[in-house]
């Protein structure tokens, strides 16, 4: 069949079309003339509502059992009218069908942009959080440092003070010392040398001097505190000592003293 009368079968076949169109349209008028001029029930004034969807129940009953005595019709015989119906339709479901592919493309593309900002998004927070680990662990160590800097300087600066105290406290001691606690004197001059049985003569020690040697040597060496008692030490002032419990003798060498601990 040649294009020029394959478009005037088609031509053909949408009058015929538009004919049956036309007398299925004049047969649902009549119809619809009938029913509109049909009698109207009264309704009962006991209760019109009730009455209404009992209408209503019997007309859709009546409709729903000629739909099912009835068979549906097909519009056409004509095979052009039906391959001119099948060919819009398939048209029209191929633009359907289209548009449908258009809107999932979009919606992939927008998808896939959404996927890429989140995983930049994602990235980005990455670094912020390797960025604040480092900064986290840098101070950590800054703070350890610190802080052993910090109480390094505090301990020396207390060790300094306790030096300081302590050489104050010595100043004081010997100062009084000197003056409460003096040598022997021999004819009102201060002697630093006395005889020993007749032997060579002896450079006395003052008591302060005798004491800073019990603090040094309990100090330097606190399992070993003890000193030797030379002839340099004044009898009196060794005996001063060990009477008062400022100092305390061996237990089995009575030649060797040390200082009590009064800081226990």
């Amino acid at each position: 069949m040649s294009l020029p009368q394959q478009d005037l079968n088609l031509e053909d076949a949408k009058e015929q079309l538009l004919e049956e169109c036309e007398g299925i349209w004049k047969h649902v008028e009549e119809c619809q003339n009938k029913v509109t001029f049909q009698e109207i029930e009264t309704l009962p004034a006991a209760d019109p509502k009730l009455s209404l969807l009992l209408h209503r129940l019997k007309s859709l009953t009546a409709e729903f059992n000629q739909w099912q005595k009835r068979t549906p019709e097909i519009i056409s015989t004509n095979p052009d009218v039906l391959v001119a119906l099948g060919k819009d339709q398939l048209q029209r479901l191929e633009h359907d069908l289209e548009m449908v592919l258009s809107t999932v493309h979009a919606k992939n593309k927008k998808l896939k942009e959404d996927l890429l900002r989140e995983q930049q998004w994602l990235a980005e927070q990455q670094q912020l959080i390797d960025c604040l680990d480092q900064t986290e662990e840098k101070m950590s160590n800054q703070v350890v440092q610190f802080s052993e800097k910090r109480a390094f300087q505090e301990l020396k600066s207390k060790m300094l003070k306790i030096k300081a105290y302590k050489e104050e406290i010595l100043n004081a001691l010997g100062e009084f010392l000197e003056k409460h606690f003096p040598l022997p004197e021999d004819n009102g001059i201060k002697n630093r040398k006395t005889h020993s049985s007749g032997e060579q003569d002896v450079q006395l020690i003052t008591l302060h001097e005798i004491l800073e040697s019990l603090i040094n040597k309990l100090i330097n060496k606190p399992h070993d505190p003890y000193i030797s008692i030379s002839n340099s030490f004044w009898s009196p002032y060794i005996e001063l000592l060990l009477r008062y419990g400022i100092a305390l003798r061996h237990t089995e060498d009575p030649c060797r003293i040390r200082l009590e601990n009064f800081h226990q």
